[in-house]
């Protein structure tokens, strides 16, 4: 049954919702389901943890290699032969052969990317749960209130709990939408797909130099507001920003042109992925003027950020694989309380242990090909959780 509590007022309310409490076999179908999910939680945990290894060793040994085969350029201005097919390092000043527009607002810059971001003023439902147990039915009582707010995707108020009052149009009348320049280049260079995607500082472009582009359209700050008062806007409202990135020519309100620092391929006057030994590509961008050690010292740090990052992800997809699997324990006991906690907290003992365990092994097995001592010392390491859980295992049984 539903409850509905509203003070007066369509912004907020509370429904209140109940069923009976599961019973043990119900609640047993659902554990079983959860074990299936767990198994496949588990196993993808060992599939991130090698495979992140060989990735990581490899990103690692591609770095190594074109750190020692890399030319720095002498000048970006001109185009040496033999430099064809080498990796080299070149930093200056990004160019492009012509502005990027948008005419709908008579707006144009010279910059490798330039996005129209369109926002509209919805209606935004939130809810908060609770949950709790009262004359032997499960109630859940939930709480939704709504706010109107400036959203760049359509929020859809047909999934709202109640949509009289609060309803969203179906779509939006002007478009976001992305340009990039089709040449970018660095001195005589001209930067490749991947490299030009690299680009993505974005800032927001100062709108105060521009005029009303229409009748319709009044320009506050920095938007263009497709409404009536944009100080006191109506649902169905927009506004309109933008952002650049990649300054690409003096600008009397940006300032002078970004500068980049590039590692690639050259063909011919191009700047192309480069394919290392160990099949790795190397592709590499920042903005400002960088060493060839500093880039590469960058591009360490990031494997290493990544590599950890996935090995932490790997570790928690274990646990959660492992807490799944056992919770049938838990719902096996669910009827007393005292033995009841104290199988949940072993159990989830249990699976940090184990996903410990087995997340170090997994890791060993995936350096064995690449450092075989490392590999046998975290074989040693990855029994250690298990063994200090077993220490104290046993002078609890002897108690």
């Amino acid at each position: 049954f539903q409850q509905f509590s509203d003070p007066g007022s369509r912004k907020e309310h509370v429904k209140v919702t109940s069923e009976p409490k599961p019973g043990f076999l119900e609640r047993l179908s659902e554990t079983s389901g959860g074990m299936l999910i767990g198994l496949v939680t588990f196993l993808l945990a060992f599939y991130v943890l090698f495979t992140n290894e060989g990735r990581a060793l490899r990103t690692a040994k591609s770095l190594d290699e074109g750190l020692s085969l890399v030319v720095p350029l002498d000048s970006i201005h001109s185009i040496s032969q033999q430099n064809e097919g080498r990796l080299v390092h070149l930093a200056g000043a990004l160019s492009t052969s012509k502005p990027l527009f948008d005419p709908s607002y008579g707006l144009s810059i010279q910059a490798v990317k330039l996005k129209r971001n369109v926002e509209m003023y919805q209606w935004v439902e939130y809810e908060d749960s609770n949950e709790y147990e009262e004359g032997g039915e499960i109630k859940k009582e939930t709480k939704y209130s709504y706010n109107t707010e400036w959203k760049s995707e359509v929020v859809n108020s047909r999934n709202f709990d109640r949509e009289i009052g609060h309803k969203n149009p179906s779509a939006m009348a002007v478009e976001s939408f992305t340009a990039v320049s089709p040449n970018v280049q660095v001195g005589s260079f001209v930067l490749s797909k991947g490299l030009v995607d690299k680009i993505d500082d974005f800032k927001q472009l100062s709108l105060s130099h521009l005029e009303d582009p229409h009748a319709d359209v009044t320009r506050r700050e920095d938007y263009f507001y497709h409404s009536d008062n944009p100080r006191r806007p109506e649902v169905g409202d927009l506004r309109v920003s933008f952002f650049y990135a990649g300054l690409s020519g003096d600008d009397p309100f940006l300032g002078s042109a970004d500068r980049v620092t590039v590692i690639a391929r050259q063909r011919g006057d191009q700047l192309v992925p480069y394919h290392t030994k160990t099949g790795d590509v190397l592709e590499i961008l920042y903005p400002g003027d960088l060493s060839v050690e500093e880039v590469f010292q960058k591009e360490q740090e990031s494997n290493t950020m990544k590599t950890w990052a996935l090995r932490a992800a790997g570790w928690l997809s274990m646990f959660v694989g492992i807490s799944l699997m056992t919770r049938i324990f838990y719902t096996l006991v669910d009827w007393f309380p005292v033995v009841r906690d104290l199988v949940s907290v072993g159990l989830k003992v249990f699976a940090v242990c184990v996903a410990s365990s087995l997340s170090l092994l997994t890791i060993s097995v995936g350096w064995l090909f690449y450092r075989p001592l490392w590999a046998l010392l975290l074989m040693l390491l990855s029994a250690v959780p298990i063994l200090v859980a077993r220490s104290r295992v046993l002078p609890k049984k002897q108690q």
